[in-house]
């Protein structure tokens, strides 16, 4: 019962940053067609951004792990 309760916790957290992700992919592209770019700000967001990819990746890694063949 534990491990389901373990994936249940991951699924939720892999869809709290996935969500985050997409909102930051909507604020980037806003700031992007509303000149002047505030450069600063769109580099940080895309960093998160590409922190929040990795951690999807390893959620997703943490909850169907790759079975070789």
């Amino acid at each position: 019962m534990k491990e389901s309760e373990d994936i249940s916790a991951l699924r939720l957290k892999l869809h709290e940053i996935q969500v985050e992700h997409r909102d930051l992919d909507e604020i980037i592209e806003r700031l992007l067609q509303t000149p002047p770019h505030d450069d600063l700000m769109l580099r940080r967001l895309k960093k998160r951004k590409l922190l929040l990819k990795d951690r999807i990746a390893i959620l997703e890694r943490m909850i169907e792990p790759d079975i070789p063949a």
